[in-house]
């Protein structure tokens, strides 16, 4: 018998700055059920920095790769291959933490150039809704993947903004709340496919 699909799953990225809460989303919205395409960075970042002499410190995560310009590549491909997997699944609704315009934002962040494709993946895979957490400085912790300071979180929100804008997005920003409290936020506001 052949697989029936549905035509319009809808694609929802979660989105925003580190340690805003957005994981904690993602991994309960799974817990009940939804399907989520977790964010790879935080591994490659901390694969790339097993790799290098532990006193180098940054909150770049390019600071431990030899290739940078690769690294953003590596990225663009891994969000975007999730986003080309979303597309072949029989459900009604998929999260993605974090979407293929984040890896343009924080390139844009540390001053890094793109060329035509990062741009084209941007354009070429549209999600159906952008949901951006924003940062809360009374549960920002910063770890071994997670270096950002506090006021860098702030300021990367700000280019998450305007890149996720610039490509058409209208980001709902989720209010601080408890994690529950900002799920029914989420599903609540969806708008219908």
């Amino acid at each position: 018998m052949e697989k029936i699909y549905f035509l319009n799953t809808k694609k929802v990225v979660i989105t925003g700055a580190p340690g805003t809460g957005k994981t904690s989303l993602i991994n309960r919205l799974e817990d009940k059920g939804f399907y989520c395409f977790h964010e790879i960075i935080r591994d490659m970042t901390s694969k790339a920095r097993n790799n290098i002499k532990s006193d180098v410190v940054g909150s770049n995560p390019l600071v431990f790769v030899k290739d940078a310009r690769q690294f953003n590549k590596d990225l663009l491909y891994a969000r975007t291959q999730h986003f080309k997997k979303s597309l072949d699944l029989d459900i009604a609704i998929s999260f993605f933490d974090r979407g293929i315009p984040d890896v343009l934002a924080y390139m844009d962040f540390f001053g890094q150039d793109y060329n035509e494709d990062f741009i084209a993946a941007c354009e070429n895979n549209r999600y159906d809704e952008i949901y951006i957490v924003p940062p809360w400085k009374e549960i920002y912790v910063s770890d071994n993947e997670r270096l950002e300071s506090f006021d860098e979180a702030e300021e990367i929100h700000e280019v998450l903004m305007g890149t996720y804008t610039r490509f058409g997005y209208k980001p709902i920003t989720v209010p601080k709340n408890t994690v529950e409290e900002r799920i029914s936020f989420v599903l609540s506001t969806l708008n219908p496919i």
